[in-house]
């Protein structure tokens, strides 16, 4: 395999532990819901009893995708350079919810078609200007497809040695719903018809011109399973730098934040080279996009959010790192039965 992670399964020694230390906190048994489990998982993938989030972050991935000019999207390809400047300025829904809890924010360049000005928050790891329109040819070759699998990984290795233990990845292309309803349907064998969805708005003939688009593109390739060949075939290269981001952040024992539809076609990938990647994950929420539900449901992801987003950039990340903080706050600080002198649950 070209790719070469260390992707064991989480280790259960510290499990029994740490479900005990959950258990006597001042509560019921299981009523602080999702928040025991993600408190277990977080425990489990630090390897410790009492967690810290440090030095939380952020990646987004910028890239264009060729098979925009198949008429597949509702905004133009410019757009994707537009909004990184937005990024970069700081007027975008990622820029106020990571401010607002703390986040470390960074913008990849990842193939964005355009020639963006250097900016210390900005870090470009092109691979082309844009791919190729996968309509008529692959959209990758495959050694640009290795290539930002592994700068994808060397990205989250510099932030775990600055101190990060918690990291997300957001995405922005124009384009990159096809491409992440593509590799759902080859890597799940659920109908194309069902990953579609409307992307950035389409209206009922758009989604259905898409859909149309779509379909004509996988009859030259037949039948394609393989991960990487199904990435280099119809991704993008901000997905396949998601891919080596969320494989090399389970190789370091660092928890993954998933944002929405592209975010988990790309762990989709990254799963189907190593399942164990997904032990490390926390599914923020389930995207509005058709296909979100599916594809969680297909990985075993339960999402701590549903508020109907299909905005990308990492939002529902930031949105649900609240309750990450809250799940480690009541494991190291909530107290025990025995601490506050509260009778626990008769048990004879």
């Amino acid at each position: 395999m070209p790719v070469t992670f260390t992707i064991p399964p989480l280790s259960t020694a510290l499990s029994l532990a740490l479900q005990a230390k959950i258990d006597q906190k001042t509560k019921p048994l299981g009523a602080l819901g999702q928040l025991e489990a993600l408190a277990l998982q977080i425990g489990r993938c630090h390897n410790t009893l009492t967690p810290h989030l440090h030095k939380p972050c952020i990646l987004v991935f910028a890239g264009d995708h060729g098979i925009v000019e198949s008429g597949v999207s509702a905004y133009p390809q410019v757009v994707t350079a537009q909004m990184v400047g937005n990024f970069l300025a700081g007027g975008a829904a990622i820029n106020v919810f990571a401010k607002q809890h703390g986040l470390d924010l960074w913008i990849i360049d990842a193939g964005v078609n355009a020639d963006l000005a250097p900016h210390e928050q900005l870090i470009s790891a092109k691979i082309a200007k844009g791919t190729q329109n996968f309509l008529g040819q692959p959209a990758m070759t495959m050694a640009q497809c290795l290539s930002a699998i592994n700068f994808g990984a060397d990205l989250v290795l510099q932030r775990y040695n600055a101190g990060c233990n918690c990291i997300g990845f957001g995405e922005m292309g124009i384009g990159n719903t096809s491409s992440a309803a593509m590799l759902m349907h080859c890597l799940t064998n659920i109908a194309l018809s069902q990953c579609v969805g409307r992307g950035t708005g389409l209206d009922d003939v758009q989604l259905q011109h898409k859909l149309a688009v779509l379909e004509q593109a996988l009859e030259p390739y037949g039948t394609i399973t393989e991960p990487l060949a199904v990435l280099s075939t119809f991704g993008g290269f901000e997905i396949a730098m998601m891919v080596g981001a969320y494989l090399k952040a389970a190789e370091l024992n660092m928890l993954c934040m998933v944002d929405g539809f592209i975010a988990s076609a790309a762990l989709l990938v990254a799963s189907k080279l190593y399942p164990h990647v997904i032990d490390h994950c926390v599914f923020s929420h389930v995207s509005n996009e058709q296909g979100h539900q599916a594809l969680l449901g297909y990985l075993n992801g339960k999402a701590l959010l549903n508020l109907d987003l299909r905005l990308g950039e990492g939002s529902g990340i930031a949105l649900a790192y609240p309750l990450l903080q809250s799940a480690v706050a009541f494991l190291n600080d909530m107290a025990t039965f025995e601490e506050a002198q509260v009778a626990g649950k008769n048990t004879g």
